[in-house]
C-alpha cells in the first residue's frame, strides 16, 4: 500500500509541477505564444506572407502605430488615457508641411516645430490632469477636439503639399534593405524602453500607476511626473505625424483619425493594465506586431474590408482575454 500511495503521490506532483509550469509559461510568454501562432497560421495559408518584402512592408505599416503606442504605454502605466494624439499628429503635419512648403531644405526645424507644439498641446493635457485634477479621458477627449480645430484652422481645411525629398526619405526611404519608418521605430523603442527601465523616472512611472499616494508619500513629484509624461508623449505623436505626413507627401488637417484607438488596442493587447503600474514596453511591441499582422493577414487572403473590421476586433479581444486568463 505504501509503494501504490508513494506512486500516486509522485504522480499527483508530477502533474501539478507541469500544471504550474505550464501556466507560468502562458502568464509569461502568452501573448508571445499567440503571435507565433498567427505567423504559422498565415504563412501555411499564404505563400506571400513570409516574404522578406512583406515582412517589410508590415513592418513599416505599424511604424507609426508603433511609435504612438510608445507613448501611450508611459500614459497607460501611470493610470491615463490620451485620446488625442491621432489629432495631434494632424498638428505637427501641418506645420512641418507648411515650413516645407516655402523651405524645403529646412527639414530639422520642420520636424521640430511639429513636435514641439505637439508636446505643448499634450502637455496642457497633462497639467489639466495632474494639476486640476481634470479626468484624463476627459482633458484628452477636450484636446482631440481643440487640436483638430487648430489643424483646421491653419490650413483652412486644405492639404498641404510636401515636395522636400530630405523630407520625404524619413517616410518613403530605405537605410539599406530596411524601410526609414522602421530604423526610426526601433530606435524609439529602444530609447524609451531604457527610459523605462532603467532610469529613475520610470521607477516614478510604474509607481504612480501602482499607488499614486504612495507615490507622493516616498517623495515623487507626482504632477511634474505626469505632465512629463504627456509632454513625451505628445512628442513621439508629433513624431508620428510628420512620418504619415512624409509617407503620404503632404501635411492633412484630417490626418491620425483613429490613430489613437489602434495604439490604446496595442497597448493593451501587449498586456499593460488599464489601471495603470503594470505592463512592459516589450509587451507593447508585440501587440503592435499582432494588430500589423491581422491587418496584413486579412488583405493577403482578400478579406472584404468591411468584414475587415469586425474579425479584427473578434481577434484583438480573443488576444486580450486569453493572455487575461493565463496571467490569473
Amino acid at each position: 500500500m505504501s509503494k501504490v500511495s508513494s506512486e500516486v503521490g509522485a504522480k499527483g506532483s508530477f502533474h501539478a509541477w507541469r500544471k504550474k509550469h505550464s501556466s507560468d509559461l502562458m502568464r509569461r510568454y502568452g501573448i508571445i505564444i499567440i503571435l507565433l501562432l498567427m505567423v504559422l497560421i498565415l504563412s501555411s495559408i499564404s505563400d506571400a506572407f513570409l516574404t522578406w518584402n512583406n515582412i517589410m512592408n508590415v513592418l513599416r505599416q505599424v511604424s507609426i502605430i508603433g511609435i504612438l503606442a510608445v507613448g501611450m504605454t508611459f500614459i497607460i502605466l501611470t493610470g491615463g488615457i490620451d485620446l488625442s494624439i491621432g489629432s495631434l499628429m494632424a498638428v505637427s503635419a501641418v506645420i512641418a508641411a507648411s515650413v516645407l512648403q516655402n523651405n524645403p531644405d529646412m527639414v530639422l526645424l520642420a520636424i521640430v516645430l511639429g513636435m514641439l507644439a505637439s508636446g505643448a498641446l499634450s502637455g496642457v493635457s497633462g497639467t489639466l490632469t495632474a494639476k486640476l485634477n481634470v479626468a484624463p479621458f476627459v482633458a484628452t477627449l477636450a484636446m482631440m477636439t481643440i487640436a483638430r480645430g487648430l489643424a483646421l484652422i491653419y490650413t483652412n481645411g486644405r492639404p498641404i503639399g510636401i515636395d522636400s525629398k530630405p523630407f520625404l526619405f524619413l517616410g518613403q526611404g530605405y537605410i539599406g534593405p530596411v524601410p526609414t519608418p522602421v530604423v526610426i521605430f526601433v530606435s524609439v523603442c529602444i530609447i524609451f524602453g531604457i527610459i523605462l527601465t532603467k532610469t529613475k523616472f520610470g521607477r516614478y512611472v510604474y509607481a504612480i500607476g501602482g499607488n499614486e499616494n504612495a507615490a507622493k508619500i516616498s517623495g515623487v513629484n507626482v504632477p511634474r511626473a505626469k505632465i512629463t509624461v504627456y509632454i513625451l508623449n505628445g512628442l513621439l505623436a508629433g513624431l508620428a505625424g510628420i512620418l504619415l505626413a512624409s509617407r503620404i507627401s503632404s501635411g492633412q488637417p484630417n490626418s491620425g483619425m483613429g490613430y489613437e484607438l489602434d495604439a490604446i488596442a496595442a497597448v493593451v493587447i501587449g498586456g499593460t493594465s488599464l489601471f495603470g503600474g503594470v505592463g512592459t514596453l516589450t509587451g507593447t511591441i508585440v501587440g503592435v506586431l499582432i494588430i500589423g499582422i491581422i491587418n496584413n493577414g486579412l488583405n493577403l487572403l482578400d478579406v472584404s474590408s468591411y468584414y475587415q473590421q469586425i474579425i479584427k476586433g473578434v481577434i484583438i479581444a480573443g488576444a486580450v482575454i486569453l493572455d487575461q486568463r493565463a496571467k490569473k
